[in-house]
């Protein structure tokens, strides 16, 4: 699906009937093997969601959000209290989509070299002489789960930096790149601060979705109790490969939005910026940072993933709502005024969002 495939509509003119729900439109707007791949994709995350739940109860949403972050070639960070199965999620996750996994526990004693790899001396057996060589780290991996990210210092925090952006690795003044798809799924304890360390803004702003993992429905809670607790649990079986993750990352990237969508999205995060004409009083009061353009095209891809898992052919406006929190609270800095006010970031982006009912 390039340019010349996809409706295109000028400036100023209005979106196509039925924006909001406008897949049926667009699916005429792109070429059959997209609208094939569509299917595929949507079939898939059924597939997906079905090997998981063998081991993980529950979670349907964040699962969507893992995904849609995977399938956007974006990395996303899960927050959530101990016990409520953060690693097992990313574990059985990156297990279902046959994919090279590695886990790195971050401590307060990681070195970047144990997250990158390190130089080390060698020896020729047959001409005696010695030479380094470069012992690959687990970020050379598909899927890097960094576990308790917030438990190491900065300087092992921006091992990663490199990587998340440039997909690549330098050690040595030697750059070596990595292993396409490749994600960063982060976990993060919320409520332990001793011995941690708050990413900084810089890498926050890298991570595409910040995914928040709640406690357990009754229900669910007691299948889990049940389930976790007998000598029978179910082995997580491959569904997508590699290549075939590559092939949904180029749809996501070709799904058409709709102009009025693009504006909507540019709107919430301009207004998100105290020092912006669009920003209302209450931004002006309570945040001290708004989010910035990397938050605004995560939001657009977010959304197009999210239509995409479900077989639709175009975002509409619940695809942009139901990411917007996932996707912007993390860039969000709030100051003490909103503190003193009991309003977080999350209730912020909320108070946005039902003023953008206004703008649509």
């Amino acid at each position: 699906m390039n340019s010349d495939d996809a409706t295109v509509y000028p400036a100023g003119a209005d979106d196509p009937p039925a924006a909001r729900s406008a897949a049926g439109s667009a699916t005429r707007a792109i070429p059959d093997p997209d609208v094939v791949l569509l299917e595929r994709l949507a079939a898939a995350r059924e597939r997906v969601e079905l090997e998981v739940a063998k081991q993980v109860v529950g979670q349907k949403e964040i699962i969507e959000l893992l995904l849609i972050a995977i399938l956007a070639g974006g990395h996303a960070l899960l927050v959530g209290v101990p016990g409520l199965a953060k690693t097992l999620l990313v574990s059985s996750l990156a297990r279902s989509l046959r994919l090279k996994f590695s886990r790195v526990q971050f401590t307060p004693d990681l070195m970047p070299s144990d997250i990158t790899g390190t130089e080390i001396i060698e020896e020729n057996v047959a001409t005696g002489r010695r030479g380094f060589r470069f012992v690959r780290g687990p970020i050379f991996a598909n899927v890097v789960l960094a576990d308790e990210i917030n438990r190491t210092p900065p300087k092992t925090q921006a091992a990663l930096l490199q990587a998340m952006q440039e997909l690549e690795v330098t050690v040595g003044g030697v750059t070596y790149s990595l292993d396409r798809p490749f994600f960063v799924l982060a976990t993060q304890n919320p409520i332990e601060l001793e011995g941690t360390y708050p990413l900084p803004e810089a890498q926050l702003d890298r991570f595409m979705l910040e995914a928040r993992i709640t406690y357990p429905s009754p229900e669910e809670e007691r299948e889990v109790a049940g389930r976790m607790t007998s000598d029978q649990m179910e082995a997580v079986e491959p569904v997508l490969s590699g290549a075939e993750l590559l092939e949904f990352q180029g749809l996501i990237r070709r799904v058409p939005v709709a102009p009025s969508l693009v504006r909507l999205a540019v709107q919430l995060c301009r207004a998100s910026r105290p020092e912006a004409e669009e920003a209302p009083d209450f931004i002006r009061r309570w945040v001290n940072w708004g989010v910035g353009p990397r938050g605004t095209q995560h939001l657009v891809l977010a959304a197009k993933a999210r239509a995409a898992l479900d077989g639709r052919a175009m975002p509409d406006y619940e695809d942009v709502h139901a990411v917007a929190l996932p996707a912007l609270r993390h860039r969000m800095v709030t100051n003490f005024e909103a503190e003193a006010d009991g309003q977080s970031a999350e209730d912020i982006i909320r108070r946005l969002l039902d003023l953008s009912q206004e703008w649509i």
